[in-house]
């Protein structure tokens, strides 16, 4: 029997440096960064944009990716700092989480090397879209609560922790499909699609969505398809993606930050009444029979039957806030302690007032709380889908 766990598309090496205030520091000295200088938007050509960069998002508090010109500033730069060098990707993210709680996945590729075979699973069956070794770093900024950046008329303390992720992989940009991967999906339960948010040509993103297409022909017909969103490169190709595929997905989740951008406008995370009216456009935009958002506070399914969902909700947060508290090297009874952890007051209020605006149409989970200071804020939602995906076989 195949396995019934299909996870794709793409893959990378991630570089998690380790936060050091006085780097930061001594980058804005040597390169005369003022705080008028400091944006998120600002193209990353050099070193010196990429600190700018960085610090834009620390001063904003925000999380997010961006394209670096060249895979030798993420070089350049991760020089600096001490590092790990861990797996990324949606997929591998999710299959490396899962497998902690005894689940096993198949797995498409589009990068392999010695680390890439050294940190998957050993047990997950997989194909690969690269005949060539290679390796396309992305680099991994993760700030605490009450990180400190202080030189020159720059003064930045954060108030909540996030994390930014800077990349230029050519492998994920041109996302090669293998359609071998047609082989291991015929048991299918479930098939998660993630991945195409890095791609820059039209012409090869249409090429790679009616690959897609032709193998998913082979997944069986009650298999549910979940696509994770991501922060597109060209926002513009979002439509392409959804166009082509919104038919065949059954659910379609993403975060707060990736809400507000499909939907135009900031909303309130604890307001019932903003979050209900950003699930109806956003449904209008995108209409599949199932959304669900994961956030700070809370984790919600939106549409019909989306109470069936409650159990995935709980393992898709709990998976993540486990990831949270203790990194890549936690335990299942590191799981399960949080798993019994009380729900933060905040998302237990807030989910009760939506589903009482809501009825049936929402399915509303709160994170639970978390005491620890010192976390991890990158793969979170990649941890969510790991904790998801599982509890939908049941």
């Amino acid at each position: 029997m195949k396995e019934q766990i299909i996870l794709g598309l793409g893959n990378n090496i991630d570089y998690e440096i380790e936060w050091d205030s006085g780097v930061f520091e001594n980058m804005i000295t040597r390169y005369d960064i003022r705080d008028h200088e400091l944006s998120t938007a600002i193209d990353v050509t050099s070193e010196r944009n990429l600190v700018i960069s960085i610090l834009g998002f620390l001063k904003s508090e925000n999380g997010g990716e961006r394209f670096v010109s060249s895979p030798d500033i993420i070089e350049q730069f991760a020089g600096n700092f001490e590092k790990r060098i861990t797996l990324g990707g949606t997929s591998v993210r999710a299959a490396i989480a899962m497998r902690k709680l005894g689940f096993t996945s198949a797995l498409h590729l589009v990068t392999i090397n010695d680390d890439v075979r050294r940190l998957i699973p050993q047990d997950s069956p997989y194909v690969c879209s690269n005949t060539k070794e290679s390796s396309y770093p992305h680099l991994i900024i993760q700030f605490c609560k009450a990180a400190m950046v202080k030189a020159g008329d720059i003064n930045i303390c954060t108030s909540r922790e996030n994390r930014i992720i800077y990349d230029n992989d050519y492998d994920n940009i041109v996302m090669e499909l293998n359609e071998d991967f047609a082989d291991l999906i015929t048991d299918a339960k479930v098939f998660l699609i993630s991945g195409f948010n890095a791609m820059q040509s039209r012409e090869l993103l249409d090429l790679r969505l009616r690959t897609l297409l032709k193998i998913m022909e082979k997944i069986p017909r009650d298999a549910l398809v979940f696509y994770e969103d991501a922060c597109f490169y060209n926002a513009g190709f979002s439509k392409h993606v959804h166009a082509a595929l919104v038919s065949h997905i059954n659910v379609y989740s993403l975060n707060e930050d990736e809400l507000q951008h499909y939907i135009g406008r900031k909303i309130d995370l604890l307001d019932a009444s903003q979050i209900k009216e950003a699930l109806e456009d956003f449904h209008k935009l995108v209409p599949v029979p199932l959304i669900v958002v994961h956030s700070l506070y809370w984790a919600l399914a939106y549409g019909d039957n989306a109470k069936t969902l409650a159990g995935a909700l709980i393992g898709g947060t709990t998976m993540a806030t486990t990831r949270f508290r203790f990194g890549d090297d936690f335990t299942v009874e590191n799981y399960r302690e949080t798993e019994n952890l009380a729900p933060n007051k905040k998302g237990a209020v807030f989910a009760g007032e939506i589903e009482a605006l809501s009825g049936s149409k929402i399915c509303c989970i709160p994170v639970v709380r978390v005491m620890e200071t010192k976390v991890t804020t990158i793969g979170l939602g990649d941890s969510f889908v790991g904790g998801f995906l599982p509890a939908l076989l049941n």
